[in-house]
């Protein structure tokens, strides 16, 4: 229990800017526990009237009787509308701080570097953005008003069966703290269950992304019985740990009814004892027994609910890692980037690893001069592609510098440095929306002129104006109703009307057909003048025009040079442009 308040503790930043609403919830709660604890001693009333009307062989007092039936529907009306506004401004409280969470949560995401989501699935990530969420709501919404009505029935109730018969009361009592050690055993036992329920439910929404986005590469390879193996693997556990979640907090609403029964067999045989020696009137005794389940059924109500708030707390704590991701922060006194920027980049002895005491790449050194077209070259995982991450500080350096027109990349903001940059993925990524408005993304002011010309240069504006809808045309979801060479060619568009100082291209063309690389080698041409570009390529025919070749090997520059010094060395780069048309060759004969 005390976990669980620390838990919850830690919503109230964003429960706060709603208090006003929570704090009338919560009153109007109270209020309706008071109405309704109030009817057993009024109902008493009525009771008492009748066996003394009997015992004094007199008419029953019909006016008395009405008054008391009339004050009962009074209170059942209040009783009614205060249950109706708290839950009425419980829901409007919690909504709008849950909004306020996952508004806190989107922000974190975007601010967390790409290394973290190197670490995470993204579906587990996608988990705690939805069915974490929804468990929070749902452990407020439902636990917060429970809780209330507990306290106030609760005491309420007691103070009525003190005014009853104070030794009646305190033996009573013992079912309180019995109700919550028994609780207090049963949630430690379930709620490592209910934790790594929330864990196994995040690896599930993981596994059906992935099952999802390989979904053409698990039919052409038949791997769907090894697919189906690992999904049943992740569904089995998920199923055995809300099993044994559920079994384990359903036991403790039996034993709570039990703890009540055994409460109400001892009062109803010593209330019964106390009515034949006179001690109390029969009335008193049966609103006493009411009481009893009064006291009884928050209890229960909380029984209930544990399973919903064990799933909230383990929830909160998959939310709250996320929040509390530590973001390592700017440096202060950060400097700005003269403008406009030249483009001059430079590696000044750059060393880097992803794992410590692995090193990547070691003693990295070169020089692009303003302008100037850099093509990186080598086998698959050889740093290509993790010389761009550091240029752009998806991964922050081990030692040396990265210099950016003669500044420190370190000594700017990230804002600052990326704003100068504009970058085409061999992963193309669209989003729900016209095609105008994907190619807008790398400028969002970009008039409707400026994007039809972005699309003319990326040879894309006639396939555009074939469509029914033209530039108005909605990409679905999953970018499905295009090719994956158009939907390159958009994303070339879109770095186009960045118009950036640096452009970086990672196999950019490798999703188009050799007539249309070729028209797009052109008009890249034409994009590339007078800004510095770096081209990741595996296609050395495309990158012969280069100023400057990198040759990479192992995380370091063996060779560099331009296309034909290169070639004149009759080094590894000769040897990897020579084996691309000897296989070319090969397939021709």
């Amino acid at each position: 229990m005390k976990q669980m308040i620390r838990s919850f503790k830690q919503l109230q930043p964003f429960l706060k800017p709603n208090r006003r609403h929570l704090y009338l919830a919560l009153l109007n709660a109270g209020l309706s526990m008071f109405f309704n604890a109030l009817w057993p001693v009024i109902m008493g009333l009525i009771v008492t009237e009748i066996t003394n009307a009997a015992r004094q062989h007199r008419a029953i007092d019909f006016t008395y009787v009405l008054k008391i039936i009339a004050l009962i529907l009074l209170f059942a009306l209040l009783y009614q509308i205060t249950m109706f506004l708290s839950q009425y401004l419980m829901t409007l409280a919690v909504q709008r701080s849950m909004r306020g969470l996952r508004a806190q949560l989107d922000e974190k995401m975007n601010a967390l570097p790409v290394s973290y989501f190197d670490r995470h699935q993204l579906g587990n990530l996608l988990s705690r953005f939805t069915n974490d969420v929804d468990a929070i709501t749902n452990a407020l919404q439902q636990g917060l008003i429970q809780v209330v009505n507990s306290v106030v029935g609760i005491t309420v109730a007691v103070i009525m069966m003190f005014t009853i018969n104070w030794v009646m009361a305190l033996i009573s009592l013992w079912m309180i703290p019995a109700t919550f050690l028994v609780s207090r055993i049963i949630v430690k036992k379930s709620q490592p269950y209910f934790t790594n329920q929330q864990n196994y439910l995040g690896r599930l929404n993981a596994a059906v992304q992935e099952n999802f986005n390989g979904f053409t590469e698990i039919k052409v390879f038949s791997q769907e019985k090894a697919a189906l193996a690992r999904f049943s693997d992740v569904n089995h556990n998920l199923a055995e740990h809300g099993f044994k979640a559920a079994f384990i907090s359903g036991i403790m609403m039996p034993l709570v009814s039990l703890v009540a029964y055994l409460t109400y067999a001892t009062m109803a045989t010593l209330g019964g004892y106390f009515v034949l020696r006179g001690v109390i009137p029969v009335g008193n005794l049966q609103a006493f027994i009411q009481y009893i389940w009064q006291v009884n059924q928050p209890l229960a109500s909380l029984t209930q609910l544990s399973s919903i708030l064990q799933a909230g707390q383990a929830a909160t704590g998959r939310v709250f890692e996320v929040l509390n991701e530590p973001i390592k922060p700017e440096k202060a006194n950060l400097q700005i980037l003269p403008k406009p920027v030249k483009g001059a980049v430079t590696f000044d002895h750059v060393s880097f690893s992803y794992v410590k005491n692995e090193p990547l790449i070691k003693d990295l050194s070169f020089t692009a001069k303003p302008g100037d077209t850099v093509a990186i070259v080598g086998p698959t995982g050889a740093g290509k592609t993790t010389m761009i991450n550091l240029l752009l500080r998806f991964y922050e350096i081990d030692a040396g510098r990265i210099l950016l027109d003669g500044v420190d990349t370190q000594q700017l903001s990230v804002q600052d440095l990326r704003s100068n940059f504009g970058m085409v993925l061999q992963d193309t990524w669209l989003y729900q929306d016209t095609i105008a408005n994907n190619i807008r993304f790398g400028k969002l002011d970009a008039s409707d002129y400026e994007v039809v010309d972005a699309a003319k240069m990326a040879n894309i504006d006639y396939y555009i104006h074939t469509l029914p809808d033209s530039y108005q045309t909605t990409i679905s979801s999953e970018a499905d109703n295009i090719s994956q060479g158009q939907k390159q060619l958009m994303t070339i568009a879109r770095a186009i009307i960045a118009d950036p100082a640096i452009l970086i291209l990672d196999e950019a063309t490798s999703s188009v057909d050799t007539r249309l690389e070729q028209m797009l080698q052109k008009a890249m041409d034409q994009v590339m003048a007078g800004r510095t570009s770096f081209v990741i390529a595996h296609r050395l025919s495309t990158i012969r025009n280069a100023d400057l070749i990198l040759v990479m090997q192992n995380g370091q520059i063996i060779e560099q040079g331009n296309h034909e010094s290169l070639l004149a060395k009759n080094g590894f780069y000769a040897q990897l442009y020579n084996s691309q048309f000897e296989d070319a060759d090969a397939l021709n004969e």
